[in-house]
């Protein structure tokens, strides 16, 4: 055996690895489906924005801490027979978001799909208080 046999097996075996390295460079630089029209569903609400200037209510200990407004017991229970409450309430997605997250534990998660009435109270109240960050979202607990 020649030594330039090992040489060219070597060339071979790094040809396709430069490849692929080359691939995925190139699919690291591509722009997600979107990026254009400056939809970005974490994106936290603007100041301006009405839901997120509305005061929050005090949070209820019973409710784990929830805002003690319409919609808080039926987020709690339902929330809370899956995962802590304290996941919830870290959250300060935009409503779009909650929609998806919504979708995403019905479909991929096995929640239970709920009757429109309790799945607007849900939302609307996870819309209202946790989505953005302005001063009517909850602050998550340190």
């Amino acid at each position: 055996m020649s030594p330039a046999r090992p040489r060219q097996r070597g060339v071979i075996l790094l040809v396709p690895l430069l490849i692929v390295a080359g691939v995925c460079a190139a699919l690291a630089q591509e722009r997600p489906a979107g990026a254009d029209q400056g939809y970005d569903p974490m994106r936290r609400i603007l100041p301006h924005s009405p839901s997120a200037q509305k005061e929050s209510p005090p949070g209820n200990p019973r409710l784990g801490g929830l805002p003690d407004a319409p919609g808080a017991e039926e987020t709690f229970y339902l929330c809370s027979a899956c995962h802590s409450i304290a996941m919830v309430r870290q959250q300060h997605l935009s409503d779009e978001r909650w929609d998806d997250i919504w979708a995403w534990m019905v479909e991929e998660q096995g929640m239970p799909e709920q009757d429109e009435e309790t799945r607007n109270t849900i939302l609307g109240y996870l819309k209202t208080y946790f989505s953005g960050g302005g001063s009517g979202a909850v602050p998550p607990e340190p």
